[in-house]
């Protein structure tokens, strides 16, 4: 299991997908790395009273720097990013 990082939606200039986020995963820094994450599991669990857990799927990386893209059941809340992810 790894914990990661949030950073943002998958987005371009005048849309983004609210499915779609970019996870940073400590340690990893080039695209060979973060691509052997494809096809394993991201939870994210909320803090609030109610817990909930939302599942995704990491799809594929993003970038040269280690960031990979994770597609998520339903979308994140906003409050979301800049929160850890458990990648299995």
């Amino acid at each position: 299991m790894v914990t990661a990082k949030v950073i943002q939606f998958r987005r371009g200039r005048k849309t983004f997908k609210p499915r779609h986020f970019l996870i940073e995963i400590p340690e990893i820094k080039t695209r060979e790395d973060a691509s052997k994450f494809v096809g394993k599991t991201a939870e994210w669990k909320s803090t609030g009273k109610i817990q909930t857990t939302i599942k995704g799927k990491i799809s594929s990386a993003h970038g040269g720097n280690g960031v990979v893209r994770a597609i998520f059941e339903k979308g994140l809340p906003g409050q979301a990013i800049g929160t850890d992810v458990e990648i299995n």
